[in-house]
């Protein structure tokens, strides 16, 4: 979308310029205005309110674009920024709807019909004003002639020479005129500034009408790039157009399956994601039951050695039943060392069988959630 920069910056120079020109006409203007002062005060002040107007509905401008360019750049969330005045049903509509972005041409055609009827409306108060100014330089020039031609009839009205003192009609004359002219300065003084006034409002109305329809423009473009066109004509329906309803119900169709495919999409996403938990809780199981083969071996390995020492033991506690004292403390103390260790041994691969068990019943839990997890995840898809 691109700013009304351009705008205000042909904005501000213009009234640089009209400032500039008022500098150097200053003594001639401000004769003028104290020609009739209120009436006069009455008018720069309308030119001034409409002025600031006019920058106004540029400017306003700049957040509705900000939020345009936010919802293009992140159409899957933009609540970054502030909800605009100008666009208000459209972010309104374009709210409620994520992913890809689709609009009908009639829902697009009534957003933009709202749209310029927002704009529209704005102007009209900028209109007015040029108006307004118009109205009061006519106002006030038929305010002075009606005093200028009043003043002349009076003097007219009182002008006598039957005494024959012509100097004296003369000097009557010359201050009974100052009161017409009075009512001539009144007259072009506010034609002069309510015609300049609606010159200068109307030149910026100008650049707010341009900028508000080059707003407009992109904004047409972008959205008609997001419409989806449906056919006007039914198959084998020759010249009859589809009804309004049929249209709606239409759209309405292609919307929920555009819906559908995306929480298909969704379910096979959350399927594949399920297929990839399970291959690795297979391949866990698969490790864990490796460890434990390990482990079984080697328990089956020390079950023989033990067999094995049995008769050994056997023996030598035989040995020593029968000659008690043949045995010296050394060979005692080794076979308790031998005792511990066994014992000990036994002891450890009890603990590591059961901590093997309750591995494998976690594994086995988590197997059965993830299972039953994908389950009904693809009965949410079918559904």
């Amino acid at each position: 979308m691109n700013r009304p920069r351009l705008f205000l910056t042909r904005m501000s120079l213009f009234l640089l310029a009209v400032i500039v020109v008022c500098g150097v006409l200053f003594g001639p203007l401000q004769t003028a205005f104290m020609a009739n002062a209120p009436l006069n005060g009455l008018i720069l002040g309308v030119l001034l309110l409409g002025i600031i107007y006019n920058f106004r509905q540029v400017v306003r401008l700049y957040p509705e674009v900000a939020w345009i360019d936010s919802f293009r750049g992140d159409i899957k969330g933009h609540s970054q920024t502030k909800d605009p005045k100008l666009l208000a049903p459209m972010a309104t509509m374009l709210g409620e709807r994520s992913d890809k972005l689709s609009l009908s041409a009639l829902a697009m055609r009534s957003l933009l019909d709202g749209i310029a009827s927002r704009l529209d409306e704005s102007r009209d108060i900028s209109r007015y004003t040029v108006g307004l100014l118009i109205f009061l330089g006519l106002l006030g020039t038929f305010w002075g002639l009606l005093e200028t031609i009043a003043s002349i009839s009076d003097v007219i009205g009182g002008l006598s020479a039957a005494g024959g003192n012509l100097a004296g009609v003369f000097d009557d004359l010359k201050r009974g005129l100052e009161a017409p002219l009075s009512g001539m300065g009144t007259a072009f003084s506010s034609s002069l500034f309510g015609l300049a006034g609606s010159l200068v409002l109307g030149f910026l109305d100008l650049q707010a009408g341009q900028a508000q329809n080059r707003f407009f423009n992109d904004l047409e473009e972008w959205l008609s790039s997001l419409t989806r066109l449906s056919s006007g004509a039914l198959p084998g329906d020759g010249d009859h157009s589809v009804p309004a309803y049929v249209q709606a119900l239409l759209e309405q169709t292609a919307e929920s399956l555009e819906n559908l495919q995306r929480t298909l999409a969704r379910g096979e996403d959350e399927r594949n994601f399920a297929n990839t938990n399970l291959t690795t809780l297979m391949e866990k199981l698969g490790t864990l039951s490796d460890h434990m083969r390990t482990e079984q071996t080697l328990m089956m390995k020390l079950a023989e050695s033990q067999m094995e020492m049995k008769p050994i033991l056997l023996r030598l506690a035989e040995g020593a039943g029968g000659r008690n004292d043949g045995m010296d403390e050394s060979t005692r103390a080794h076979i308790r060392n031998l005792d511990v260790y066994v014992a000990r041994l036994l002891e450890e691969l009890g603990a590591g069988r059961e901590e093997i068990i309750q591995q494998l019943r976690s594994e086995i839990k988590l197997l059965a959630r993830t299972v039953a997890a994908a389950s009904a995840a693809s009965d949410l898809s079918q559904r």
